[in-house]
């Protein structure tokens, strides 16, 4: 659809930015923190690990300080659950739980609205040598993690995501780290362990509910939209089989409290079904969310057979979390000779973007939330400490852009938090693959003195903010 006119983006929206506390928080055994699965991972030392990052832990201050110059109106953060209990469970860490308590306050001060996740990719390691998602006892102990966040901040946090990236987790378990080397029956452990998730989640939403009348909380999924490789049937049909197992099986169990069709016969053919009881089932279609937050860096497009497997069979062995990956009786990744891609082969697709809020919105209907968006690269710093990332101002140019002729479509939005407020430490790519408006004077192993520059992207989007999305310019004084 062509606009006359478009839509402008909503008084009050939430221009805000994201992070989460394993990439930037640093202090990973400082102030009674527990290890995570994060803490006992094996990385290339090639890479940094996750022991300092960005040292927000103990510049917080400063970090917000920035954020309320640059201009937010809300900033997405996780919680370290080994942070509140080192344990996973059992005795609650005063320190931890202080640590929060002076950040959301700090972002209070400012005028930024917290928007905390509860769950990103960091189980406790001692959670995890009990079974992790895969014991049902790791359920109980988020839903009181949950509970006891709510109770703590919920004065002052008005929006709550639940976990991040589920569908990643569970898609790409070997990558994200959420299954340990020689589990058997990889496939198998991986959707039972989405169930309890699913169930954690349903949980910690009617928690919330009760707790906190005045909240809202929803899910934070990876949602693409899937083309077909052609217009021939077959692929199409390989297109729509993807987006079920990728994209609605999530989404229809989060907010419907039943399994997509299509995603649950891909189970039963392939022997994945995970066990599942009818009280499990009436707790699912319990919790509903109040808003879908999603996170979008690139379209997928895949077809019906190998022939057409021409690119992404060899790149980089279909690892990567944003390739489509191939399962030659359901779907194969395919190149798509349309769309250009950085430099580290994620294609770039604005479009796509709009695409995707669309037929979210029109499959739940309920108001959404970008929780992650922005372009990976390897900023480098000037001798007068200034960052030229051009390439990142047009990259998030197109996509607002695009997200406001969703906005203009009739998809409600109510906020954008690109990835990321500041230079984080990639999960796969150490910290040289930057993404934030913000630069951290650090190395993969020197950490320099870990001052903070701002970027040209940093002037931008502060004036996109000011201007409420209308101004998207890339001319920017700098």
């Amino acid at each position: 659809m062509k606009h006359q006119q478009l839509t402008p983006f909503p008084d009050g929206f939430l221009w805000g930015a994201s992070t989460s506390a394993y990439q930037v928080e640093g202090a990973w055994n400082e102030g009674g923190k527990g290890p995570s699965v994060i803490d006992k991972a094996t990385f290339s030392d090639k890479i940094t690990d996750f022991t300092v990052t960005s040292d927000h832990y103990h510049r917080f201050k400063q970090d917000v300080a920035l954020f309320a110059e640059l201009g937010l109106r809300t900033y997405r953060f996780s919680i370290a659950w080994s942070r509140l209990f080192p344990q996973g469970s059992g005795e609650l860490n005063a320190e931890g739980v202080a640590f929060y308590q002076q950040l959301i306050d700090e972002l209070r001060h400012h005028n930024i609205e917290p928007l905390v996740t509860l769950y990103h990719f960091d189980l406790p390691w001692a959670l995890q040598e009990k079974g992790g998602w895969s014991d049902p006892a790791t359920i109980d102990a988020f839903v009181h993690f949950a509970r006891t966040a709510f109770e703590l901040y919920g004065d002052r946090v008005n929006y709550w995501l639940t976990i991040n990236e589920q569908n990643m987790m569970i898609l790409k378990g070997d990558v994200i780290g959420t299954l340990p080397p020689g589990t058997p029956d990889p496939q198998k452990t991986l959707y039972q362990q989405n169930h309890h998730m699913m169930l954690a989640q349903a949980k910690a939403m009617i928690a919330c509910h009760e707790m906190l009348p005045q909240a809202k909380i929803g899910p934070a999924p990876n949602i693409s939209c899937v083309y077909p490789a052609s217009s021939r049937p077959e692929d199409v049909l390989a297109a729509n089989n993807f987006t079920s197992i990728r994209n609605w099986l999530y989404l229809d169990l989060a907010c419907f409290g039943h399994y997509n069709a299509v995603a649950w016969s891909f189970m039963r053919e392939k022997g994945y079904l995970p066990t599942i009881t009818e009280q499990e089932m009436a707790i699912l279609r319990q919790g509903k969310p109040d808003f879908i937050a999603f996170n979008y860096y690139a379209s997928a497009t895949v077809g019906a057979d190998l022939p057409y497997s021409n690119g992404e069979q060899e790149a980089g062995k279909l690892l990567d979390q944003q390739l489509a990956g191939i399962d030659t009786i359901v779907y194969v990744g395919v190149e798509n000779r349309w769309l250009k891609k950085n430099q580290f082969n994620w294609y770039i697709d604005p479009v796509g973007f709009r695409i995707t809020a669309r037929q979210i919105y029109e499959r739940y209907r309920l108001t959404l939330i970008v929780t992650e968006n922005g372009l990976g690269a390897f900023d480098e710093l000037t001798a007068d400490n200034k960052v030229h990332d051009d390439y990142r101002i047009a990259y998030l140019h197109d996509h607002i852009e695009q997200l406001q002729l969703a906005i203009s479509d009739g998809v409600e939005l109510f906020g954008y938090c690109p990835w990321s407020a500041i230079d984080l430490v990639s999960t796969h790519q150490g910290i040289r693959k930057r993404y934030g408006f913000i630069y951290v004077n650090r190395d993969e192993h020197d950490l320099k003195d870990l001052a903070r520059f701002k970027k040209k992207s940093f002037s931008w989007y502060q004036r996109v903010i000011q201007t409420n999305g209308q101004n998207l310019s890339e001319g920017v004084d700098y």
